[in-house]
């Protein structure tokens, strides 16, 4: 394969020049803008994760560090083939510096393993560590195979940043601890229902007992066989990480087969205010993950801006209520703007690697940094991760929903806004 990366080496070492019309040896100008890719799901099912790419990245090119920059965006569609092709596309085609992706395994994987084949640095978010990294390697399932990537990192919390979040709300209510998984056969479900990496040891060793029925396909239109299994088990606690369209579909066919649980945690679909307002007033109480909020107690490193100012500015320049990945689209391009800032030359990718591998950045998200602070050696040289607390949406009476915080165990540093709640 004849990649960027070697084609240029090539013409460094002989000299080579091109006649007109033939191709032609990349040129940087001296000034240029860094060029930076972009890629997220903007359409299709995931659509929501990228809700707020524009405001973000016009923010960041108004901003001082964003006139040294040009991004270039590109459209997942949600379907992981389409994110290696434009990946592929704005590295051959478009001559990027440096790769930025976001938004769940089914778009950061298949970008980042593009990058890595092709020795471009790229650095990705919001998809749990465990299945970008295991979910990269050739053999996922022999972890004594497992190596590190050299030009990929990301960060994002982990497996068992969630898991930990989980159990602490639901041991906040009265249950038989009893838990149904709903677990559908993509990157995110195959990793947390993973008998050694996902959900099952954990929760056996906290007494919780699991019912997995099984691997679903996403779009799924009957989830009666997941319900049934579930009643079967009197399960008070249902989890899991379905997409969005998913987890509606199965809440309104539970309420319609009397499957009534006192909590249900789940990663992933009821991420967004837009579709828990779906569910009407079935999705009060209601509980998730949460790993960014206005209340985080962080700031950002290009514009000094509070998590709540970015809240606040997105909410009065679009009309829509905040969402959690506001904050990590915004750290993406914190992290582009302080890596370029730390690098002599912005073509080298070994030199950007090696800034990216280097960061300490206090950011909009947090620290972020890739010392291997609480992870695995294995993935201590790619992962940067980052803080998770518990939240549950509470219905207003205008029929929009707020998340509140209500678990700080691990990061008592964030606020909480109140106590878990049984669904009613």
């Amino acid at each position: 394969m004849i990649t960027r990366r070697s084609l240029l080496r090539t013409t460094a070492a002989t000299g080579l020049t091109m006649a007109a019309g033939s191709l032609a040896a990349p040129a940087i100008a001296q000034g240029a803008r860094i060029r930076l890719g972009y890629v997220s799901p903007q359409s299709g099912p995931l659509a929501a994760f990228s809700e707020a790419d524009k405001f973000i990245i016009d923010g960041f090119l108004a901003s001082e560090a964003g006139a040294e920059f040009e991004v270039i965006v590109k459209d997942s569609q949600s379907n992981p083939n389409r994110a290696a092709e434009v990946a592929k596309e704005l590295i051959i085609d478009d001559e990027i510096d440096m790769m930025l992706v976001a938004s769940t395994p089914e778009t950061t994987n298949p970008v980042a393993t593009t990058c890595e084949a092709e020795q471009i640095p790229v650095i990705s978010t919001v998809a749990p560590w465990q299945p970008w990294f295991i979910g990269q390697q050739g053999n996922p399932g022999e972890p004594g195979s497992w190596r590190p990537f050299d030009y990929s990192f990301h960060f994002f919390w982990g497996l068992e940043d969630v898991i930990s979040v989980f159990t602490a709300m639901w041991n906040q209510l009265d249950t038989n601890k009893q838990v149904g998984g709903l677990f559908p056969n993509d990157g995110d479900g195959n990793a947390w229902g993973d008998p050694n990496v996902g959900f099952p040891q954990p929760l056996a060793a906290q007494g919780y007992g699991l019912t997995d029925p099984g691997r679903y396909q996403n779009l799924t239109d009957d989830f009666s066989a997941q319900i049934n299994a579930f009643k079967q088990a009197d399960c008070d606690i249902v989890t899991g990480v379905p997409i969005p369209p998913d987890f509606t579909t199965f809440w309104t066919q539970a309420k319609q087969q009397g499957f009534a649980p006192k909590a249900a945690s789940i990663g992933k679909a009821i991420l967004f205010p837009q579709a828990v307002e779906a569910l009407g007033d079935q999705g009060h109480n209601l509980s998730s993950e949460v790993w960014w909020s206005p209340t985080h107690p962080f700031a950002s490193s290009l514009t000094g801006a509070s998590a709540g100012d970015l809240a606040t500015g997105y909410m009065a320049a679009t009309g829509k209520q905040w969402t959690q990945p506001i904050g990590f689209a915004h750290a993406l391009f914190e992290m582009a703007a302080d890596v370029m800032g730390r690098v002599e030359d912005s073509r080298d990718p070994d030199e950007v690697a090696a800034a990216i591998a280097a960061t300490q950045l206090n950011s909009i998200v947090g620290r972020l940094a890739f010392d291997g602070s609480g992870l695995p050696p294995f993935a201590a040289a790619n992962i940067a991760k980052t803080p998770l607390v518990g939240g549950q949406w509470r219905l207003r009476g205008d029929g929009g929903y707020d998340l509140v915080i209500v678990d700080n165990s691990d990061h008592p540093d964030i606020p909480v806004g109140g106590t878990m709640e049984a669904i009613s």
